[in-house]
């Protein structure tokens, strides 16, 4: 069986210009294998969810607790306090 002249690829006889892996051919055969187990592989990571395919995981982080309190309301309001008197020089 002398299959080196027989072509990777073979244009599909189902009237369109599409072509497919040619199995009479060894590079055909294992370009045949190859997408295959791919395929296969590619299937399972995706039903197990694993891989590529994971779920993001959880943020671990979170905003750190106010270690303060707000002072209480007020009863009355407060007014503003008066301004500091300040010093000139004397000349």
């Amino acid at each position: 069986m002398n299959h080196d002249r027989e072509p990777v690829f073979k244009r599909s006889k189902w009237g369109t210009q599409r072509y497919y892996y040619n199995p009479r051919n060894l590079i055909g055969i294992t370009l045949i294998i190859i997408t295959v187990l791919f395929t296969g592989t590619m299937l399972l990571l995706m039903a197990n969810r694993a891989g590529p395919f994971a779920p993001e995981p959880a943020p671990t982080w979170s905003p750190p607790r106010h270690e303060y309190s707000s002072p209480p309301p007020a009863s009355t309001p407060t007014p503003w306090p008066a301004p500091l008197p300040t010093s000139t020089p004397e000349p």
